[in-house]
């Protein structure tokens, strides 16, 4: 299964970047570009563990769902998301936050398994993996990029 890791420094204090990942309305503000909307689930604010969110979202030109799940949480430094269902045969996606300095270090782990078998594989060899570590590393810079100008 293919691993994505990024890490990146943020100049806020970890409550705050904590916080901001698991919020709902700005992960919709962090995805504009491919149109992320929650339509059912926890469709606006923070998210506990135990919540789940049904993203609304086009990737790669084809409009999806995808249905995901906190599956664990550790405030404020690490929760994870679990897909329950969607485009993904699976994914789990952990974010870790570490004080560092007068600031955050957030870490993303993205686990994850392509759909439809071995072509599932050479899909993922050709764009797909090259596709979310962009997706992950946009969202990460997005998410800095708030946390350092609020």
């Amino acid at each position: 299964m293919p691993i994505i890791n990024h890490e990146v420094y943020i100049n806020a204090p970890i409550s705050k970047c904590f916080d901001l990942a698991r919020d709902v309305d700005v992960h919709t503000e962090t995805t504009a570009k491919t149109k992320e909307r929650a339509i059912a689930g926890v469709t606006t604010g923070l998210m506990e563990k135990g919540d789940w969110v049904t993203w609304e979202a086009t990737h790669l030109g084809v409009k999806q769902k995808l249905i995901a799940k906190i599956i664990e949480m550790e405030k404020p430094y690490q929760f994870t998301d679990e897909m329950v269902k969607g485009a993904f045969h699976s994914f789990t996606h952990i974010h870790e936050f570490i004080e560092s300095g007068n600031g955050t270090i957030m870490r993303d782990k993205f686990v994850y398994k392509a759909p439809l078998g071995f072509l599932g594989n050479i899909a993922d060899k050709l764009f797909l993996e090259e596709y979310m570590k962009k997706f992950i590393m946009n969202r990460a810079f997005q998410l800095k990029k708030i946390a350092e100008n609020k």
